[in-house]
């Protein structure tokens, strides 16, 4: 049984077949990217993975269970979580607030627990010191101490980002989804992005499925590649595979890999 595996999933909006019998798996503790021109049906997929849209056949099991169907805030229990390629953060609240919102699910309420919320020994006392020790520890882990009370309307960009990155991480997942993470960041800010989804991989041991258009850094950070184009996959493998496949060098360039006695490869800034 696989950890992850997607399994000739298809999806049609219309007259447009977004995805046309897609198939993929993903081991546990491996990062494993998605990539292809914008329209190629990347980030459908996700949306799929997540509850957002309900394929029109084919499974997606996550540790043996199947997710299409579910509601996103079913499948955030089973143990996946996204982030966004546009920033989802509650702008008017501060860094803490907006990453304990991750803790959502893992906190009980009804009311018992809201009669005896009264004092820290109380049960929602417990609670909450609970789950702000956890969050406090994501606050550590990516490094956002400086920035920990202040109003994310007002930061930085890329600290912004990482601040979505800790609330993705608040829900303890096994399987994390990054919709590119690095879109909109200048050089340093995508290679410190770089060091934590590494640091997410080893330190944590969470399963990365990626969305990037940055081919550096696709290449670089990824344990295995998906190239789709037009709903379609093209094809599978390791880095130097992608790399050097003639079918993902069209799709890039939008013309032929003629065979001219040396290899052509693939890297840098993807066209968007």
């Amino acid at each position: 049984m696989s950890f992850f595996a997607v399994d000739s999933l298809s999806i049609q909006f219309g007259g447009l077949k977004a995805l046309d019998a897609v198939s993929f798996a993903v081991d546990p503790g491996d990062i494993f990217a998605l990539i292809g021109p914008n329209g190629a049906g990347k980030t459908t997929l996700f949306n799929c993975i997540g509850g957002i849209y309900r394929p029109d056949s084919g499974t997606i099991r996550f540790e043996g269970k199947d997710l299409v169907g579910r509601t996103p805030d079913r499948v955030a229990r089973l143990g996946v979580a996204r982030t966004f390629q546009n920033i989802e953060l509650f702008h008017r609240m501060n860094t803490m607030e907006n990453i304990m919102i991750g803790r959502h699910l893992f906190m009980r309420t009804g009311l018992w627990h809201g009669i005896t919320m009264w004092g820290p020994r109380s049960f929602a006392g417990r609670e909450e010191t609970r789950h702000r020790r956890r969050v406090e520890a994501l606050i550590d882990f990516l490094e956002l101490q400086a920035v920990r009370d202040k109003i994310v309307g007002g930061l930085p960009y890329g600290t912004q980002k990482r601040i979505e990155l800790a609330r993705a991480l608040a829900l303890e997942p096994r399987l994390l989804l990054l919709d590119e993470p690095c879109a909109g960041m200048n050089t340093e800010e995508k290679q410190d992005m770089i060091f934590w989804i590494k640091d997410i991989q080893a330190e944590l041991g969470v399963t990365i499925l990626l969305i990037e258009h940055d081919m550096g850094m696709v290449m670089d950070i990824s344990d295995r590649i998906l190239a789709l184009n037009f709903g379609q996959k093209i094809t599978e493998g390791s880095p130097d595979q992608i790399q050097q496949h003639p079918e993902v060098i069209r799709a890039y360039l939008g013309e032929p890999c003629h065979d001219t006695g040396h290899q052509t490869g693939i890297s840098g800034e993807a066209p968007r």
